[in-house]
């Protein structure tokens, strides 16, 4: 489900796309992409304990997704990391 919030997409449904590629989806994710499945990934875990279902859950990642990639996409800290 944490694919499915930030990439858009499962993993199955990424490896068909990308046969020839080594590894899985997590490994072609850009530094912005890995600091937000973190963030995902814990916020997911709250929200299972709230008793939230999937679908809920689903949105509310999603939601949470796009906000962080936008605002780490315009983070001075984020661009040095990557120099």
């Amino acid at each position: 489900m944490l694919n499915v919030a930030l990439f858009g997409k499962t993993a199955k449904q990424w490896h068909e796309e990308n046969p020839d590629a080594d590894g899985n989806i997590r490994d072609y994710a850009t530094l912005e992409q890995l600091l937000v499945l973190a963030n995902l990934e814990s916020l997911n875990a709250e929200f299972i304990k709230l008793g939230l279902q999937q679908l809920e859950r689903l949105v509310k990642l999603n939601q949470t997704a796009i906000s962080q990639i936008q605002s780490l996409m315009h983070s001075t800290t984020v661009r040095a990391l990557k120099e």
